[in-house]
């Protein structure tokens, strides 16, 4: 079950939505406005929901594209179908091949940073510059700190054989979930917040995608196909590129974010948030904005 197509959450999320469906599912994105195409991709365990303050101010001068992963927001939940970076690069690949998107900015937070990253190193050609927000490329040879908050309760949950159960009832814990990951913001939070965000998870099958995510990194699974991209990682460092971090994440360490990016790009500006958490979207969403809109234009 996903969210109905019409579902504006009072008018919180008022963009048409478009759906694409040669990957097999039906995989639900935002497009709107003209010019030169921003693509906006999120991670766990939201949607583009975490754009919405994002697409207004931005598709008034380009084409906001805003996609929701397999498994997440209004695109399908399939059930036979392996929830991995692969598949996620895969599923935005022919989207994006779909409609044809050149000079693309990509905006990364959380697992959009290693799904546009990989995207971008498989297809430079496609890709103007790169802004990161709360997220690794992966590419820049920082020891990635497993033991965050995030990552502890995670790790003890799939050790003690809960993990499911817990990241299974989203529809009813997601503010609890999203607190630990680091949401800062606690203002922004309504009736429609909760809705929007927790409507998406309506049964524990349809929690597949926001179960995966974490444990493609706690057992691993990601690195072979992320070692597979190493060597064409001068398709990332030659892009233009942004970092902001919310210094209260609580899901990657912020200083493992900035070793990263400075592993890659070492001139590129990094913007530090003092009191945004892991959702920066939802936590400092105009000045988020205002950088993106200097960046496009050159003037980081």
């Amino acid at each position: 079950m996903t969210i109905p197509a019409a579902e504006t959450f009072g008018a919180t999320w008022p963009f048409a939505p478009h759906y694409f469906d040669g990957n097999g599912f039906r995989m639900h994105y935002v497009d709107e406005g003209d010019g030169d195409p921003i693509v906006c991709l999120h991670g766990e365990p939201t949607w583009g929901y975490l754009y919405r303050h994002f697409i207004p101010p931005l598709s008034a001068t380009h084409r906001v594209i805003v996609p929701d992963h397999m498994g997440f927001g209004k695109s399908e939940t399939p059930r036979d179908r392996a929830y991995s970076l692969k598949a996620h690069v895969d599923n935005l690949t022919k989207l994006i091949e779909a409609i044809d998107l050149r000079n693309i900015t990509l905006v990364m937070q959380d697992w959009g940073g290693p799904i546009g990253s990989a995207f971008t190193l498989r297809h430079p050609d496609r890709v103007k510059r790169l802004f990161l927000l709360n997220t690794l490329a992966g590419y820049g040879n920082a020891e990635f700190d497993a033991l965050t908050p995030w990552f502890q309760f995670v790790r003890k949950h799939y050790e003690a054989g809960t993990l499911g159960e817990v990241l299974g009832h989203l529809d009813v814990n997601i503010l609890s979930i999203m607190k630990i990951i680091g949401l800062e913001n606690l203002s922004a939070v309504n009736s429609e917040w909760l809705a929007a965000y927790g409507s998406a998870f309506p049964a524990k099958e349809d929690c597949i995608g926001a179960i995966e995510f974490p444990l493609d990194v706690l057992l691993g699974r990601i690195a072979p196909y992320v070692v597979e991209g190493f060597p064409l990682v001068d398709n990332l460092k030659s892009k233009p590129a942004m970092l902001a971090v919310g210094m209260k994440d609580r899901a990657i360490s912020p200083a493992v974010q900035i070793a990263d990016f400075r592993g890659i790009w070492p001139d590129r500006p990094i913007i530090k948030l003092p009191n945004a958490g892991h959702f920066s979207q939802e936590d400092a969403p105009d000045v988020l904005v205002a950088l993106i809109q200097l960046f496009v234009q050159g003037k980081e």
